[in-house]
């Protein structure tokens, strides 16, 4: 039989590595910049063109890009926010938009359209 204190040092090494593996899962986890589904009008267009115009790459939602389709204002802010959002290394203040925008865990890609 274990003696306690060979116990007790098994119980924190256990617990020491679980910390650990929820740390390298927590680091390594992907997010993703979205668009909240009731965002619309002029205010998400204004943020749609900050973030292209600060960062963003927004060259596969111009015509004939890989995320051009479906051509809506909600899809290509989608795609825009995500990317300037990964461009500031996943900060989640990169990704408010005045409050139009939600840190997803899922990946938006679809079809050719791949995010960042």
């Amino acid at each position: 039989m274990a003696s306690p204190k060979l116990h007790s040092v098994m119980i924190m090494l256990t617990i020491f590595i679980a910390m650990i593996l929820m740390n390298v899962m927590i680091v390594e986890s992907k997010t993703w910049c979205q668009v909240r589904s009731s965002a619309t009008g002029p205010a998400l267009q204004n943020a749609l063109n900050y973030a292209c115009s600060n960062g963003a790459d927004c060259g596969p939602i111009q015509p004939g890009g890989s995320c051009f389709n479906p051509n809506t204002l909600q899809s290509h802010a989608s795609y825009a926010f995500d990317s300037f959002y990964q461009s500031k290394g996943q900060n989640p203040s990169a990704c408010n938009f005045g409050g139009l925008a939600t840190i997803a865990v899922t990946d938006p890609s679809y079809g050719s359209c791949r995010y960042p």
